[in-house]
């Protein structure tokens, strides 16, 4: 049986880790952290994400925990709607919705998929030899046919591979991230915009409100009470933000400032080694899809390296594993993730829009698209969610995926 090591067990790593499993690998996934605790409160989990999830026999334990309902768009900090659809619209465009849940819920619902024999907590990666496929630990060596880096946005791995690329960049914004108890009351699914600055509100299961906002800083910056920050940059915007704000205990308030590749990598592979997630396109959180890539990594990697090693080529400057190979997944990969981080990064851009003549004019061509065209916002992300895994689960076993 094929042996694959995966560094790191956030989804990413652990998508990729279930998809090999499917395939038919002997999958070890080596998590330096003690214990699982994710970073971040919620996410979405797009159609996209939902059908390569399809072909992990996940989606629709996930479609089941939460949907997103009624309206949703972009409004201003005096409430009033810039653009807007409905889920039932975005149900008919693509015969699926987008699911919000809880990270730490995703996570849990990998391990268990994953098998309890894994993943394997406190251990770190000293090393990788991407030629050989040994994986240097602090508790010893691992020898793979496959090593799937998923080691985050300050990957080690990504950097001993590609030592020349620039890595990471600040975006300009810091972000803070909640969840709130919630009374039961409909909410719809929201962002505000203002003046550099953003705040979403999604109501997910169990009356738990997953909140997110950002704001022009400078990087690195700190604050003493995040609660209180928070309430002095958004509290006089519209309701709920100011009573999500009052209700939230300030230890389950995250900041982070947020960073991103303004280059893309060449390749997503080097050797036996291949990149997942953000390790291999961190991108900025604007159009909610860096989890949903990195299960669309995993899924065609899978694919791409199907039910075992083929051969080695040359001195390990490539590696072809599977019918279809490394060089097959970076290629699959590259262009989509690069446009997604572009069109991602132009969305960040015009978040951090702060001259109140340009915010005017952002406002305006906002609405006056969104009258000229009610589908405005699906139109807008057809090309990301219209995407399909391939036609077969990873060496044919498993569910078909859903086209």
């Amino acid at each position: 049986m094929p042996a694959a090591v995966v560094i790191g067990a956030g989804i990413g790593g652990l998508s990729a880790g279930i998809a090999l499993r499917r395939a038919g690998w002997d999958v070890t996934v080596l998590e330096r952290a003690a214990r699982l605790e994710p970073v971040g409160s919620g996410l979405g989990i797009a159609v996209n994400a939902l059908r390569a999830l399809d072909t992990l026999g996940l989606g629709d334990r996930v479609r089941a925990l939460s949907r997103v309902q009624g309206r949703v768009g972009v409004r201003r900090p005096d409430g009033r709607w810039l653009a807007h659809t409905t889920v039932d619209r975005a149900q008919e465009e693509f015969d699926d919705s987008v699911v919000l849940l809880a990270r730490a819920t995703l996570v849990d619902l990998l391990v268990e998929a994953l098998g309890a024999d894994a993943p394997r907590l406190g251990v770190t990666v000293t090393g990788v030899d991407a030629a050989t496929g040994v994986v240097r630990t602090d508790t010893g060596e691992h020898a793979a046919d496959l090593v799937v880096a998923a080691d985050g946005i300050r990957s080690a791995t990504r950097r001993a591979l590609f030592p020349g690329h620039p890595g990471p960049v600040y975006a300009g914004v810091t972000a803070w991230r909640g969840l709130v108890p919630w009374d039961g009351r409909p909410l719809p699914s929201t962002e505000t915009w203002g003046r550099g600055r953003l705040f979403g509100a999604h109501l997910l299961a169990d009356d738990v409100v997953y909140f997110y906002a950002t704001d022009l800083a400078p990087e690195g910056a700190a604050h003493g009470d995040e609660r209180e920050e928070l309430l002095r940059r958004f509290g006089g915007w519209h309701e709920p933000i100011p009573s999500l704000l009052a209700a939230v205990r300030p230890e389950r308030i995250v900041r982070s400032d947020v960073h991103a590749f303004a280059t893309p990598l060449p390749a997503f592979h080097r050797g036996r080694v291949a990149l997942v997630g953000d390790a291999a396109h961190p991108m900025t959180p604007n159009l909610g899809q860096g989890a949903c890539q990195a299960i669309e990594d995993a899924v065609v990697l899978a694919h791409a390296v199907g039910d075992g090693p083929a051969h080695a080529v040359g001195d390990g400057a490539d590696s072809v594993v599977g019918g279809s190979g490394l060089a097959a997944y970076s290629a699959a990969r590259l262009e989509r993730t690069s446009t997604i981080m572009r069109r991602s990064t132009a969305v960040c851009r015009a978040t951090k829009l702060h001259n109140p003549v340009a915010v005017s004019l952002r406002e305006a061509g906002m609405a006056l698209a969104s009258r000229l065209s009610s589908d405005l916002m699906l139109r807008s992300m057809r090309e990301v969610l219209e995407w399909t895994p391939p036609r077969r689960a990873a060496s044919g076993r498993g569910p078909a995926a859903r086209a």
